[in-house]
Order: structure tokens, then sequence, then C-alpha cells
């Protein structure tokens, strides 16, 4: 059995999910790929899933209401463990690099993290990940009985749900004691689509200037195109943007269908959360920038100018 752990927000399969099925289907691996739903009050969830594999298990408990490292890692090695999973393909969400080391350790099994590609290569089961800044792509390969992977959100195309949803099972759980409770939460609300699901993204460098201008410049052009709003870590280091917005290695990767790099040099660790865009728009005032040898379309010239006209004509077609 191929174990998937979905990934879930506000009643809804996140992209993640649909990735990590596709994942699940290319990779080679024999058996049945079955969804495993934890939360409370997630039918909404698990009808969804039901389009992805062959049955979904589902653990709706007020206990999983919250997300905790230690739970979420029980959980999933007991199901694993009882239904002989052999692959466990768990998110490369904060969350999911946060307990899917403890779900390998609880079945004394090996951990390939944010694998970019998955196939079986004879008895092993082969990865690709990124290393060393991302400079290098580096292949490795796993043995034995039960192999846990975590998959790099954006590597995979999302998965096609199947035209019949498949059987659902409810499941009991052995839960440890949470030692942590959340005391209380502060949300950021926008209007805007999330940077993961988005189409169009609009990204800056620190080549807007400043946070005045990444305001003016960047979230001016995402509004207008009804996009995302995506930044890189020299601006979120700086303290103009949220680490919710980073695009990069040690940030969110994202596939969209058009990508705008204001303001970017295209650093490689930049690069690699956004590389597989299938069009990428640069605008940057250094014709020897690095970006300009990944975009599809390259404007040198100044932000400052550039974004405003483009928002302008962009107003004239609405």
């Amino acid at each position: 059995m191929i174990l998937i752990v979905a990934e879930h927000a506000n009643n809804k399969l996140s992209k993640s999910t649909y990735e990590m099925a596709q994942a699940a289907r290319d990779c080679g691996r024999e058996g049945p790929v079955t969804l495993l739903v934890l939360g409370s009050n997630v039918a909404d969830v698990a009808t969804q899933a039901a389009l992805l594999g062959d049955q979904v298990l589902v653990a709706d408990l007020p206990a999983l209401a919250e997300y905790d490292p230690e739970v979420w890692a029980a959980a999933v090695a007991q199901i694993a463990s009882e239904g002989e999973a052999h692959t466990i393909l768990i998110g490369g969400s904060r969350s999911g690099r946060e307990y899917s080391p403890r779900v390998a350790v609880k079945l004394d099994a090996p951990l390939m993290e944010d694998a970019i590609s998955l196939k079986v290569e004879g008895n092993a089961l082969q990865a690709e990940h990124y290393t060393f800044l991302a400079r290098v792509t580096e292949r490795i390969e796993a043995t034995g009985p039960v192999v846990v992977v975590s998959i790099k959100p954006g590597a995979f195309s999302p998965a096609k749900p199947n035209a019949t949803p498949a059987e659902q099972y409810d499941v009991e759980l052995i839960l440890p004691v949470r030692r942590v409770t959340v005391a209380g939460r502060t949300t950021e609300k926008s209007e805007r689509v999330l940077l993961a699901d988005a189409d169009i993204v609009v990204s800056g460098g620190r080549g807007v200037g400043s946070a005045e201008g990444f305001v003016e410049l960047v979230e001016g052009l995402a509004d207008e195109l009804g996009a995302a709003v995506g930044a890189t870590r020299a601006v979120v280091d700086a303290g103009w943007r949220p680490y919710a917005e980073q695009v990069g290695q040690t940030g969110k990767t994202v596939q969209p269908k058009v990508y705008f790099a204001i303001g970017i040099s295209g650093a490689v660790q930049h690069l690699s959360g956004m590389g597989k865009s299938k069009v990428i728009v640069a605008i940057n005032k250094d014709a020897e920038a690095p970006i300009f040898k990944e975009a599809d379309y390259g404007i040198v010239g100044d932000v400052k100018v550039i974004v405003p006209a483009l928002m302008q004509e962009l107003k004239k077609t609405q």
C-alpha cells in the first residue's frame, strides 16, 4: 500500500495532496493508493480525497482538530503499520517536514526528504532532490519494507481526479496525550489567491527599492492581474514582506502558468522555487541579471517606470 497523508485547510484539499497523488501514480510501486485524512469535521475533505486514490481512511476526531507533530506522527505510524504500507508520502510543508522524521523513527524506516522525482529502480525506491543550495540535483535511493518520503511542493503536476470516488473507511487511533496546546491564534486575512494555488504569481526582489515600492509595484500589478504575491529571501529578511510569501529554496515552490519576476536578479536559490513556471516574465534594469537566462520574456529597464506603465495598460482592458 502507498499511504498519502492528505494535507488540507479550510475544508479543502491542498494542492500538495494532488501532487502527492501524482507522485504515487508515477513512482511505479505496486499496491493500492490510500489517502489518510486526519482532522476534525473533515467529511468534505474526505469526499475530495476519494477522487484521488483507491481508498480513503478517515480519522475524524476532536483530538485532531489542532495539528501536533507528535500526534500526527503517532497516527500515521499506526495506520502505516496496520495497513502494511510500503511507501508513505508526506507533503514537504513546514508541518510535513516537522513530523515526517518522527514517522520514520517510529517505523524504523529510511526517510527521503524534499523529493522532486520518484521511481522504482530494481528493489529500491529512487528519488531526486536539490542539495548544495539547489546547485546540485542529488539522486538517492532507499531499500527496505517501508520508506517514508516527503514531497517537495510544486515538484509534481497535480493529479487529475478519478471519475469514480473510492470507498471511505473510518479508522480508530490510539493517540498520545498532547504536551503542547494552542493558547491563541492570529490569522492574517487576504483577498488574494493562495501562493501555492495561483495560476499567476507576481514576485518582487530588492530591485523594487523599499517596502513601499513593493506595495506599489508588486502588489499593484498583482491586483491588476488577480495574482498571488511572492518575494525573494532578501526581501523577507529585510522585513518588507512576511515569510509566507517567500519563494525559493528556503521558502515555497511554485509552478504557475505565469511568473512575473520584478526587480529579481535570479539567484539559484530563488530559481529553485519557481524555475518550473510555464512562462517567466522578468523585469530588471541589469541586462546581465541571471533571471534573463531563465525568462521567456525579458524587459531591461527601471521597474519603477515599466511596471506602472504595464498597470496602466491593464487598466485600459478592464
